[in-house]
């Protein structure tokens, strides 16, 4: 093959980078934007929980249509659009004065999005089948890396240029990743002749295949446990002692604290999850953020907090590998464009409600106690995963028919 596998990889990975990060560059500010410039000031918690939540409902609902285009016309059309999409959106977002014209744009950003999951679905179908794992894994390394260096960009553009800035920047770092795929993603192992599958059809066959079904379940459990807190960290920070003139800045550094520990921890639960498995290494990953977030309850200062979301994300680091690695595993070839749909789909709905809940949460009960929310439901994935197991062990032992 003149155009190895490991080339496009390595194309896909930096262009994951650079959506990601153009994402983590302006999405953390969006308390501090939707208060400072766009003049909301009643219910700051619900507001930004609503401009989270609301792109990523979109997304959901629109991501198995894409999935089916993408199987009957190629991924890369896929990135393509996105990218130039999302480009044109943060540009736009501004120009805008208007709270209510902010959540018609995000509207917009989910409907038009996916960037990241046809990329992991192009890695997926185009990887040999003995690598596909490896090569998830390396994938998740480059939206970890974005989420270092987005935030830490934002902080610094909000904070020396002013918060609508960063969606300026954002505008420009997804360009570059719309050219990447334009100019030097190659999609191999595709059949142009295929017909298009609809959303009904896949959703049924999802259903049908229990270790899938048992994983999107998974996923939507954990991205939801996550999602709750991301609307009011940047409130916590500041409870904790920041400042409203360095908390942008602050703020982008313990955000980064989860992206910077999945890189260091990512590849090695890779190569443990080779030796011991992917169920092993996602139990731990889900025992140890549990931890790790209901310790976050503890702290008294915003240094103790980046700290401990540091060590949260090395155990978190596991988690989202291992589930695709286990996607790999239990679907076929043919399906698995659209298994890495439907599972972008759960990841996306759960995105869409956690941040919603979390942010009226933040203004129902004191913000430590949602941390420990958290780590119940952390605790609950496991319990969860641990429950399958037993289940696929003791059918293994009667010759029932096993769920994962």
């Amino acid at each position: 093959m003149a155009y190895s596998w490991k080339r496009n990889l390595f194309v896909l990975w930096i262009g994951v980078f650079f959506c990601s990060t153009a994402y983590s560059t302006s999405i953390p500010f969006i308390p501090i934007f939707l208060s400072a410039d766009l003049g909301v000031t009643d219910h700051l918690s619900l507001w930004s929980g609503i401009a989270f939540g609301i792109t990523f409902l979109a997304s959901a609902l629109i991501a198995p249509y894409w999935g089916s285009l993408a199987d009957k016309y190629g991924r890369k059309p896929m990135l393509i659009r996105s990218g130039f999409s999302l480009a044109f959106l943060y540009l736009l977002t501004y120009f805008i004065y208007d709270p209510y014209l902010f959540i018609a744009l995000r509207v917009f950003q989910g409907l038009l999005a996916g960037y990241v999951p046809a990329a992991i679905a192009m890695v997926a179908t185009n990887t040999p089948e003995d690598k596909s794992g490896y090569a998830l894994g390396i994938m998740s390394t480059s939206g970890a890396t974005g989420g270092i260096f987005g935030p830490l960009l934002g902080g610094v553009v909000s904070h020396y240029m002013g918060n609508r800035e960063s969606f300026l920047v954002s505008a420009g770092v997804v360009l570059i990743a719309a050219l990447i795929a334009t100019l030097f993603a190659k999609e191999h192992k595709f059949n142009r002749n295929a017909v298009r599958s609809s959303v009904k059809d896949d959703v049924k066959l999802a259903l049908s295949n229990k270790p899938f079904a048992a994983l999107l379940l998974l996923t939507g459990m954990t991205t939801f446990s996550v999602m709750i807190i991301e609307p009011v960290l940047t409130v916590y920070v500041m409870e904790l002692g920041a400042t409203p003139g360095n908390a942008s800045l602050l703020s982008g550094i313990v955000f980064s604290a989860v992206g910077i520990a999945t890189l260091v921890a990512a590849p090695q639960w890779g190569k443990f999850g080779q030796r011991i498995g992917f169920q092993t290494v996602l139990l731990a990953g889900l025992l140890g953020g549990a931890v790790g977030n209901g310790l976050q309850f503890f702290v008294g200062h915003y240094g103790e907090f980046g700290v401990l979301r540091f060590v949260y994300g090395l155990f978190f680091a596991a988690v989202y590998p291992a589930i695709n690695a286990s996607i790999v595993k239990v679907t076929d070839s043919s399906f698995r464009g659209r298994a890495f749909s439907l599972n972008q789909s759960a990841n996306q709905l759960a995105t869409m409600v956690g941040p919603i809940v979390g942010g009226a949460l933040g203004g129902w009960l004191p913000i430590r106690w949602i941390f420990v929310l958290n780590g119940i439901m952390l605790a609950g994935a496991a319990l969860f995963l641990y429950r399958i197991r037993r289940s696929r062990q003791s059918g293994k032992d009667t010759g029932a028919p096993a769920t994962m």
